[in-house]
């Protein structure tokens, strides 16, 4: 073989290569309907905060769940920086097992508290509802599901997580609107 028939050769392997690297990969996504998938769906949480590199963005009302809170301090020990937004008024109902006070001590981990939306007639505010997260800017997981052991063991609860990058997009930019209307809680 020349070098010109090598360089041509060449040329084409890299040429098809580029080309199938720019067709578009479909995101990878999962449903997970609880309580039959809980520990799947667990698993895929705690991978997804084990494999963060760089951030980690969370919308929850409610947060016992012990495993998924230490996973998230071993992430901030990493050097991931995790963000969290709570629902205000969950803040207050179990002080004892809400992670709420046990990860805003954490470096690296801010925490936040937010009201819903004022309700005129009712004089009172709405509730800050999302069970959302975000992680590296691209995988995002949200459902019904609060993390709790209840909704991973008692519930009828469903957690669909996707590897979307417009989805992605879109949360981290609903997550900034809804982190400046918070309140830090440190």
């Amino acid at each position: 073989m020349t070098k010109t028939d090598f360089f041509k050769k060449f040329l084409s392997i890299l040429f098809v290569t580029a080309f199938f690297i720019r067709l578009p990969i479909y995101p990878s996504s999962e449903l997970f309907l609880l309580p039959q998938d809980s520990d799947k769906a667990l698993l895929s949480i705690l991978k997804s905060i084990d494999s963060s590199k760089k951030s980690i963005k969370i919308t929850i009302y409610n947060f016992t769940h012990k495993k998924i809170a230490n996973r998230l301090k071993r992430a901030a020990k990493r050097g991931v920086e995790v963000e969290i937004i709570f629902d205000s008024k969950s803040t207050r109902s179990d002080r004892r097992r809400s992670m709420f006070y046990y990860l805003a001590k954490y470096k690296n981990i801010s925490v936040y508290k937010l009201k819903g939306k004022f309700i005129k007639k009712q004089n009172r505010h709405g509730i800050m509802h999302l069970k959302s997260a975000l992680f590296d800017h691209k995988r995002v997981i949200f459902g019904s599901a609060n993390w709790t052991y209840s909704a991973f063991g008692k519930n009828y609860e469903l957690i669909y997580l996707d590897d979307d990058y417009a989805k992605a997009k879109q949360f981290e930019k609903y997550f900034k609107k809804l982190k400046n209307m918070s309140t830090p809680f440190k």
